[in-house]
């Protein structure tokens, strides 16, 4: 198995785990992630599109549900005020098709 061959199944696999339901910490030393949203998508490692419910949390695939409690949540993110504080760029999108990683190098944050 050639090298492309083996990472496309891995990031296949790891695309199907579920890290989709976040909470907002206070301070940075709380979170999983360091988070900042850039104001242009080609600027963003994820594009993403908040979901009403719980149960519509992706995949992966840039389809958040933010909770009300930390220990309901995959992921603590903190959102930062400046771009090179952060771990990971976002953008929020308007429709959920157009949710998605940008960056597939970044993947990994959120599992």
């Amino acid at each position: 198995m050639d090298t492309t061959v083996a990472i496309s199944l891995m990031i296949l696999a790891l695309s199907r785990l579920s890290a989709q339901k976040v909470y907002s910490v206070e301070y940075a030393n709380q979170a999983d992630i360091k988070v900042f949203v850039v104001n242009y998508e080609n600027q963003a490692d994820l594009k993403v599109f908040k979901v009403g419910y719980e149960n519509q949390a992706g995949k992966n695939d840039g389809k958040w549900f933010f909770t009300k409690y930390a220990n309901r949540a995959d992921k603590r993110l903190y959102f930062v005020k400046y771009e090179n504080q952060a771990d990971l760029k976002i953008i929020f999108v308007k429709h959920q098709n157009q949710a998605g990683w940008r960056k597939v190098s970044k993947m990994h944050l959120m599992y």
